[in-house]
C-alpha cells in the first residue's frame, strides 16, 4: 500500500510539473512585456530550391528561404514583404562565423517563425495588413542583399543580390505578379536592404499596382564617433569592398561619392522615386553601441556606463546623443518636404519597432501627433493623411519602449528567439523535474 502510495504520489507530483512547465510555454514575460503566446501565428520557413542553378545561395552555399501567411478576403492581392535584419559582415573571419548560425546559413534558421506586429494575422494587432500576403524574407548574405562574388579559399558565396532576384522571382511566380498593392520593408540591416531595392522593387509590378517601401530603424548614420573617429564607415568600407557591393548600388550615387558612402542611406534618399516610409528611434539604440560609442574603440569609463543604458550618460554625453539626433533630422529634412514620403521618428532608445507588438500596436505603444506607429504607417500608405512625425528631444517623450544593453539581448531580437529560449529553458526545467521525480520513486524501492 505505501508503495502505491508513494508512486499515487510522485506521479501527480510529476503531473503537476508538467502542467506548469506547459502552462509557462504558453506565456512568458519579460519585464512588463510579454513577448511570446501560443496564439502567436507560427509560420513555416520555405526554400528557394530554383536559388541555386542562378547561384543565389547563403554565405556556406545553403539555399535561401522565406515564411509567408497567405492573404485573404480584400487582402488576397496585396503583399508585404518584410526583409529580415542582422547586421552584416565586413571580415572573412566575421562571415565564416555567421555561416555557424542563422545569419549565414539555412541549415540554422528556425523552422518556425512567429509572426507578430506587421505581420501579425489579427486585425486588433494589425489593423492595414493583417489580410495580405504577409512574407518574411530570411537574411543569410551579410550585406544587406547586395553583395556579390565569393572568396573560394574561405568557401564563402557572397550573393546578396542574387538572392535578392530569386526571392522576387519566386515569390511573383506565388502570385505576387498579380498583386494591386505592394509594400517592401525591413528591419534594421533588411531596413537598409528595403532602401537599396526600393526602386527595384517597384519595376517588378505594373504601374496600377500601389508599391511603397518602409524602412525601420534604417538611418544609418555617417557620424563622428565619441574619439572623433568613423567606426560605421570603416566598418561599411569592409563590406562593402569584402562583398563587392559597388557593383549593385545605385549609380545616380556612386558616380559622385565612393561606395561606401553610398552604402549609407543618407546618401540615397534624394533619388529614390518610389514612396518611403522612414520609422526610426532619434537615439537609435543599435548606432549608439556600434557606431557613436563601440565596444572596437577606446572610450572611458563614463561612455562605458552611458552607451549600456542612457540614464547612466552625464550631460556631456546626453548632449552628443542631441547632437546625433539633430544630424538625423537634418539627413531627412529634405527627403521628408516630398508629400510621398512619410516620417515618423520617436525620441525613443529603441531599435526596430515594427515586428514587436508592444511598439506596432498595442494600447501602449508609442505615439507621435495622437497616432501609433501601425497608425501612421497606415495612414501613409493609404494616403489618408501626410505623415511627418518627429518627436521633441529626450527626455519628453513618456511613451517609449527605451531599450538598455543589460535587456537588449532579450527585447531587441525576433519573438523566434524568445520562443526557442523560453522553450529550450522549459524542456530543460522539465527534464530535471522528471529525474527527480524517478529519483523519488527509486528511493523509495518501487521498482
Amino acid at each position: 500500500m505505501g508503495k502505491r502510495n508513494v508512486k499515487q504520489e510522485a506521479f501527480g507530483s510529476c503531473r503537476f510539473w508538467v502542467f506548469l512547465c506547459l502552462m509557462g510555454m504558453s506565456t512568458s514575460v519579460v519585464g512588463k512585456r510579454v513577448v511570446y503566446t501560443n496564439t502567436t501565428l507560427l509560420v513555416n520557413l520555405t526554400l528557394i530550391p530554383e536559388a541555386a542553378s542562378t547561384g543565389a545561395v547563403c554565405l556556406d552555399g545553403t539555399l535561401p528561404g522565406y515564411h509567408m501567411h497567405r492573404g485573404h478576403g480584400s487582402g488576397a492581392n496585396r503583399w508585404l514583404v518584410q526583409i529580415e535584419g542582422g547586421g552584416w559582415c565586413n571580415t572573412v573571419e566575421n562571415c565564416i562565423i555567421r555561416k555557424s548560425n542563422h545569419r549565414g546559413s539555412s541549415k540554422h534558421m528556425e523552422r518556425q517563425l512567429p509572426f507578430s506586429g506587421i505581420l501579425s494575422e489579427k486585425a486588433e494587432e494589425n489593423p492595414d495588413f493583417f489580410d495580405w500576403n504577409r512574407v518574411k524574407l530570411r537574411y543569410c548574405d551579410g550585406a544587406s542583399f547586395s553583395g556579390s562574388g565569393q572568396d573560394e579559399a574561405a568557401n564563402l558565396y557572397f550573393r546578396g543580390q542574387q538572392i535578392w532576384v530569386a526571392a522576387m522571382q519566386h515569390l511573383l511566380s506565388q502570385g505576387m505578379k498579380d498583386a494591386d498593392m505592394a509594400l517592401l520593408s525591413g528591419c534594421s540591416a533588411g531596413a537598409l536592404a528595403s532602401i537599396l531595392h526600393c526602386d527595384e522593387f517597384r519595376t517588378l509590378f505594373p504601374d496600377s499596382t500601389k508599391v511603397k517601401c518602409l524602412s525601420d530603424a534604417g538611418i544609418f548614420l555617417d557620424a563622428v564617433d565619441v574619439t572623433g573617429g568613423r567606426a560605421l564607415r570603416d566598418f561599411f568600407a569592409g563590406v562593402v569592398s569584402l562583398q563587392d557591393v559597388q557593383k549593385n548600388l545605385p549609380t545616380n550615387c556612386t558616380s559622385r561619392l565612393n561606395a561606401t558612402l553610398c552604402f549609407f542611406p543618407q546618401n540615397l534618399l534624394a533619388d529614390i522615386q518610389t514612396p518611403l516610409f522612414l520609422l526610426n528611434a532619434a537615439y537609435d539604440l543599435w548606432q549608439i553601441q556600434s557606431s557613436l560609442a563601440p565596444a572596437t574603440v577606446s572610450i572611458n569609463a563614463s561612455w562605458q556606463q552611458c552607451r549600456l543604458n542612457h540614464l547612466h550618460c552625464n550631460a556631456q554625453e546626453i548632449q552628443f546623443l542631441q547632437d546625433f539626433r539633430k544630424q538625423m533630422l537634418d539627413a531627412v529634412n529634405d527627403f521628408s518636404s516630398s508629400n510621398r514620403s512619410g516620417v515618423f521618428i520617436n525620441s525613443c532608445f529603441a531599435h526596430c519597432q515594427t515586428e514587436i507588438q508592444d511598439t506596432w500596436f498595442s494600447t501602449s505603444s508609442p505615439v507621435l501627433d495622437g497616432k501609433r506607429i501601425a497608425e501612421s504607417v497606415g495612414d501613409w500608405y493609404f494616403e489618408r493623411t501626410h505623415v511627418k512625425a518627429i518627436d521633441c528631444p529626450y527626455p519628453c517623450d513618456k511613451t517609449c519602449h527605451n531599450l538598455d544593453a543589460n535587456d537588449s539581448t532579450l527585447v531587441t531580437v525576433p519573438n523566434s528567439h524568445y520562443s526557442r529560449l523560453e522553450t529550450n529553458l522549459t524542456y530543460t526545467i522539465l527534464v530535471f523535474l522528471l529525474i527527480i521525480t524517478t529519483m523519488k520513486l527509486f528511493s523509495q524501492g518501487d521498482y
